[in-house]
């Protein structure tokens, strides 16, 4: 798991980029990107698979000087965070955690 970010010059924003690797995958055939900067929709940010190594991944244009909750939902049904995450932070469901990325 990584995320590598990059603030633009020209604009208050910062390019992040999501990466799950394969084995955290388990043979998935979806993936999404899922937190309050797309307001935890499900649809809104699937990751591409990468075609040499199984990675999934996506680039995210977010606000600079933020912070944001995020998980990765697998296949619809299971939720992954990252361990590459900035911080983490208790969900209000009980014993679950969300990762945070701050740009």
């Amino acid at each position: 798991m990584s995320l590598s970010k990059k603030p633009l010059k020209t604009r208050p924003v910062c390019k992040v980029t999501f990466t799950l690797p394969a084995d955290a995958t388990h043979g998935a055939e979806r993936v999404t990107l899922v937190g309050d900067f797309n307001e935890w929709s499900e649809e809104a940010h699937p990751l591409k698979k990468g075609k040499a190594d199984g990675s999934y991944s996506i680039t995210v244009d977010l606000p600079v000087e933020q912070s944001f909750q995020f998980r990765y939902l697998v296949d619809g049904q299971r939720w992954q965070n990252d361990e590459a995450a900035d911080a983490y932070t208790p969900t209000p469901f009980g014993n679950e955690q969300n990762s945070v990325v701050r740009t």
